[in-house]
């Protein structure tokens, strides 16, 4: 290999390997059709996700017909370094849930959750959910299934139009210590849902990037 071709091997290698800025650490790069790491995780009926184009960008594509499905990512996240979790989203319509604080009304158009992983100790495992809600307001409550093991967390409500990109910024590390009443430093995983399982109908969202980042 002559030196031209060596040197051009190196700036190549390295244009993919700095994917991000030194205070970001990506976790989903939809933007890129990159879906490294994702994985599908099924509770009733699967929601289709795919990358798609919107706006001429390219976007994580939930559609949901009495399903509820995510797609997870493994990624251990130190908050005390990275404590600002970043994404958009959006959704076409509303799920017409009235309360989601029950069993029966547990739908969400769009949520952005982290996890805590518990390994072997189950019931040590916590989920901090940031929804898009329809009957509930911007507050905090247990999840009707898990309890306080996974609590949920309404950003945008009914109150919130349709078909319009909104940009999210939340400092997880606080979060979790408000939800929990315990500081956590790392996070084991990240994951999206769009889910109507409960209300039986039909829900588009739309998700970019999520990355985090320390300020």
């Amino acid at each position: 290999m002559n030196n031209s071709k060596f040197l051009y091997f190196i700036v190549l290698f390295l244009s993919f390997c700095v994917s991000a800025p030194a205070d970001q650490t990506l976790v989903g790069l939809f933007s890129k059709s990159n879906l490294d790491g994702w994985k599908e995780k099924v509770f009733f009926g699967k929601t289709a996700y795919q990358i798609t184009s919107l706006e001429n960008e390219s976007v994580m594509e939930a559609q949901s017909q009495n399903s509820a499905s995510g797609l997870f990512k493994k990624v251990r996240i130190d908050l005390k370094k990275y404590p600002y979790l970043n994404w958009r989203w959006r959704i076409e319509n509303r799920t017409g849930i009235g309360n989601e604080k029950i069993k029966s009304g547990d739908d969400y158009a769009a949520r952005v959750y982290v996890v805590i992983d518990g390994g072997i100790f189950v019931w040590r495992t916590r989920a901090l959910n940031y929804v898009w809600a329809y009957g509930a307001e911007v507050e905090t409550w247990e999840n009707a299934f898990a309890g306080k093991n996974a609590m949920m967390m309404a950003l945008r409500t009914r109150q919130d139009d349709t078909s319009t990109w909104y940009v999210e910024k939340r400092n997880v590390y606080l979060d979790l210590k408000k939800v929990f009443g315990k500081e956590f430093q790392f996070i084991d995983a990240v994951a999206i849902m769009t889910d109507t399982d409960n209300s039986r109908g039909k829900m588009t969202a739309y998700y970019g990037d999520l990355y985090f980042s320390k300020k």
